[in-house]
């Protein structure tokens, strides 16, 4: 059995990082040898699908366990699709929330602990809306003539084209394997046929 620790370094010594997708490295531990790989996390400066790519990764790597800070909803959906059991609220050393684990005081959990984008170090959006992509475009005028001072523009300003907060509006949709059934969330900006099926590696389709 291995274990995935997210961690702040490349030791056992290290503090486990609160963020999955994020998070600086991973430390894959054999718990009843203790013998342990420090890996750098490839997605912590991705722009989108940090999570599932590092779900993704995660299960390359053979594990059935991870312990971590906490847990958004597209990772936890693409580990639970692998077979791997998420514990969050974990902190301490890297150490420590092993030892704990193996006297069973850690136990899974049933969902994601933190909405979508977090640690992106930007506001999370609500879940299933989308921001407004600008301010409007500014053309209009004051006065009946159009010659008073700039007014609020045709973009009214507010939300913008997208309309701020018009729910449905971001990507939503699954991505599944045509070969072993396993679900992922689909990404903006990531086809599902660019996707990695993350239980045996087929590329995905769009559910």
């Amino acid at each position: 059995m291995k274990i995935a620790i997210s961690s702040t370094g490349q030791n056992l010594d290290a503090s486990v990082d609160a963020r999955f997708g994020r998070c600086q490295y991973f430390i894959i531990i054999e718990p009843e040898t203790m013998e342990f790989e420090a890996i750098p996390n490839p997605s912590i400066t991705a722009t989108h699908g940090a999570g599932i790519q590092t779900a993704q990764m995660i299960a390359s790597k053979g594990a059935t366990i991870v312990l971590t800070g906490n847990c958004g909803p597209n990772a936890f959906q693409t580990l639970s699709a692998a077979g791997i059991k998420v514990i969050v609220g974990v902190t301490g050393t890297v150490k420590d929330a092993i030892e704990k684990y193996k006297k069973g005081e850690l136990q899974p959990s049933s969902q994601a602990s933190v909405p979508g984008h977090f640690g992106t170090g930007g506001t999370s959006p609500t879940p299933g809306m989308t921001p407004g992509m600008g301010g409007g475009r500014g053309m209009g005028g004051g006065g009946a003539d159009g010659t008073g001072p700039p007014g609020g523009g045709r973009g009214g300003g507010g939300g913008g084209r997208m309309g701020g907060s018009r729910p449905g509006a971001g990507p939503g949709g699954e991505c599944v394997c045509p070969n072993c059934k396993a679900t992922a969330p689909h990404q903006l900006g990531q086809p599902c046929n660019q996707m990695n099926c993350p239980k045996c590696g087929t590329r995905m389709i769009r559910k």
